[in-house]
């Protein structure tokens, strides 16, 4: 039973979770009530099981830093409690049975956006950026907002107006949250020599940056419904809680002497914020949504060449 839990431990069961939960709003958006169940249930899984992999190897190749940090000393690799091969098998296994199912029940545009996703974040993102840029948010942030495009285009077979826009909207949120826990876990930052933008540029510049990214994550959240893809209901939802953490963003200029506190509720919020987006485009789609603006169909068909 110890043993399961390790492994459980290892491949992040929050951010599989909250994953999870964006793949089933830009699904249930693309659907429109529509829903095919095994489409649905075996995209969940295919992305849990690949995300879960992604996790897993981000745990293998963090566990020097996860050692310096104090929210991360006592992960599973960090205190020996699973070997490395045996990781690493598992995120093999995890990362294989995902993309096959996928493959097996999805269509060609969803394995490859999956594929990038994990390229991007294990690739990308852990092996290099991570520990060389500042810049690194902004590379992850990509590769977090796949999953709600990957539950859209299970669907809808195509990257259109509606994929872009969620793919802009998880992006922005990304950027601010990952700011937020950027600024009240900075100690651990700088200790683990993370070059974050607090640590390389200070908390005051990155609150400029906040705003700015929440000001974004507000403009394409409205252009959900402005394009067609969601309703009214969604739209004073929406509005209503981004202003509200547009609101919490800016007393951060008032905050210096507590930046840790205003930043963690910052963070907590945004996970409200983004729990709120994903159940209201699931409940307020609009069933025939306005032309939209481009449709990549070539980029579809490239891959079917492919």
């Amino acid at each position: 039973m110890v043993k399961i839990k390790q492994y459980l431990q290892v491949i992040k069961p929050g951010i599989v979770f909250g994953n999870l939960i964006s793949v089933i709003g830009g699904f249930l958006l693309a659907a429109k009530g529509q829903i095919d169940c095994v489409l649905f249930f075996s995209t969940l899984a295919g992305v849990s099981l690949v995300v879960a992999s992604g996790c897993a190897l981000n745990n293998y190749i963090d566990r020097d830093i996860d050692q310096k940090m104090e929210r991360t000393r006592n992960r599973v690799l960090v205190k020996g409690l699973i070997s490395l091969r045996a990781c690493l098998i598992y995120s093999a296994i995890l990362g294989t049975t995902g993309f096959m199912l996928l493959c097996l029940t999805a269509n060609l545009l969803v394995v490859w956006l999956a594929m990038v996703g994990f390229i991007i974040y294990v690739g990308v993102y852990s092996l290099y950026m991570k520990r060389k840029s500042v810049y690194s948010t902004l590379i992850g942030s990509v590769a977090g907002a796949a999953p709600p495009v990957i539950g859209y285009c299970a669907v809808s077979n195509q990257f259109d107006t509606g994929a872009l826009i969620l793919m802009l909207i998880f992006s922005l949120w990304q950027m601010a949250h990952s700011y937020a826990i950027a600024i009240f876990r900075f100690k651990d930052y700088q200790v683990a020599l993370i070059p974050v933008l607090p640590v390389k540029r200070g908390i005051s510049v990155t609150k400029h940056h906040i705003i700015f990214y929440i000001i974004g994550f507000i403009m394409a959240t409205l252009m959900l419904t402005l394009s067609g893809y969601s309703g009214y209901k969604y739209l004073v939802v929406i509005a209503s809680v981004s202003i509200w953490w547009l609101g919490m963003a800016l007393r951060g200029y008032k905050s210096t002497n507590d930046d840790q506190v205003w930043a963690r509720r910052l963070f907590i919020f945004s996970i409200v914020a983004i729990t709120l987006l994903n159940v209201m485009i699931s409940v307020d789609f609009m069933v025939s949504p306005a032309n939209s603006l481009f449709t990549w169909q070539p980029f579809v068909v490239l891959l079917r060449a492919v």
